[in-house]
């Protein structure tokens, strides 16, 4: 089980999430989120995450960004991987190679077709699911359609974001078995600053569900 803890805006944070033992980090360059974080103070945290954790993946979240803009914050700063997660085309994502994966928001009266945003990566998610929300893109503290968000799991390797919290992550895995979880508002204290504890706790219930998950599917009860 993959789990992402975005929204990083520290360094403090980013240690803490990994000492929990997230494996990717997620920082928001998108100026009008309340996680939104600089290149410059994110390239100081990644630099040192790169020294004592070089495991964890560091992905940078954007929002209708330019494609060039894109690509040279994924260079400069650097990071792992782009998550796209506003209203970019499959053009978007294809001109970003192997190095984005596309974050898609179904509405209650618009379902898009998965197959042209599906990624490249060979390491990480095709793609990923958050709640729809008519003035937010991502952070919202709403569900997303975990109905869809199954159906689309057992096709790709899914991230399943949006309203994820300790006390429901067991419950989304159980019901969506994604590839991987992905978590920001759900884990704070206050926007853009982390609650270690529950932080902790999200990183353990997601483990365990899906140690629960593997058992049974294992054990022969599907």
């Amino acid at each position: 089980m993959f789990v992402k803890i975005c929204g990083i805006t520290s360094l403090e944070d980013a240690r803490m999430a990994v000492d929990a033992g997230a494996d990717a980090l997620g920082f928001i360059f998108y100026p009008r989120s309340p996680r939104f974080i600089s290149p410059e103070t994110a390239a100081a945290i990644v630099a040192v995450i790169r020294r004592e954790a070089p495991s964890v993946r560091c992905v940078g979240v954007f929002v209708n960004e330019r494609v060039e803009k894109v690509r040279a914050l994924l260079d400069s700063v650097p990071l792992d991987w782009a998550q796209l997660h506003g209203d970019e085309s499959p053009e978007v994502l294809a001109a970003l190679g192997d190095r984005a994966y596309k974050m898609l928001r179904p509405r209650p009266d618009f379902v898009p077709d998965p197959e042209p945003y599906r990624g490249r990566l060979t390491q990480g998610p095709a793609l990923g699911v958050d709640a729809w929300h008519r003035s937010a893109y991502g952070g919202s503290g709403q569900p997303a359609d975990w109905e869809i968000a199954a159906a689309w799991a057992k096709k790709y390797p899914l991230l399943l974001a949006g309203g994820l919290t300790p006390e429901n992550v067991a419950a989304a895995i159980a019901r969506v078995r994604p590839w991987g979880v992905d978590v920001s508002s759900g884990v704070e204290a206050a926007p853009g600053r982390k609650d270690p504890a529950r932080v902790r706790q999200f990183i353990a219930e997601a483990r365990q569900a899906f140690g629960r998950d593997l058992e049974y599917s294992f054990g022969g009860g599907r």
